[in-house]
């Protein structure tokens, strides 16, 4: 819980607006845009009801399909990303992800915080989520 915390504190302290999954959870009926910004292995697996792959947000090819998904949206939308490919701190696709969105004028998105990882902060919590795509 301390690492939790402190976690917590350096992003708070990084200027991350930040959704916890129990309020994510409560906000999915009003369909907010969700953008899983971490390995596609992840969200082939399972994601967030509506999520959209947005690549990872650790490398450029990612930034970039992230820009190409929300080029079109209004800049006072509400936007959610998320990773979960880890735990919290050492999480590194949430940050560059956001700075893009921040860049391009969006006044409106937040990061999901996943302390441990998708798994244990989601699905096991019997969250909803939507099957992958197939693996080929």
């Amino acid at each position: 819980m301390k690492a939790a915390l402190l976690a917590l504190f350096f992003f708070q302290a990084t200027d991350l607006p930040l959704v916890q999954p129990k309020e994510l959870v409560a906000r999915l009926d009003a369909k907010p845009a969700i953008f899983h910004v971490g390995p596609n292995v992840l969200y082939r697996s399972k994601h967030i009801p509506g999520a959209v792959y947005a690549g990872p947000g650790q490398k450029p090819e990612g930034l970039a399909m992230l820009r190409a998904a929300v080029a079109n949206l209004p800049r006072s939308r509400e936007i959610v990303i998320y990773c979960g490919c880890c735990p919290w701190d050492r999480c590194p696709n949430v940050k560059p992800a956001f700075a893009v969105l921040k860049k391009m004028g969006f006044t409106n998105a937040k990061v999901l915080y996943v302390e441990k990882n998708f798994a244990d902060d989601w699905i096991f919590k019997s969250y909803p989520v939507e099957n992958g795509v197939p693996l080929h």
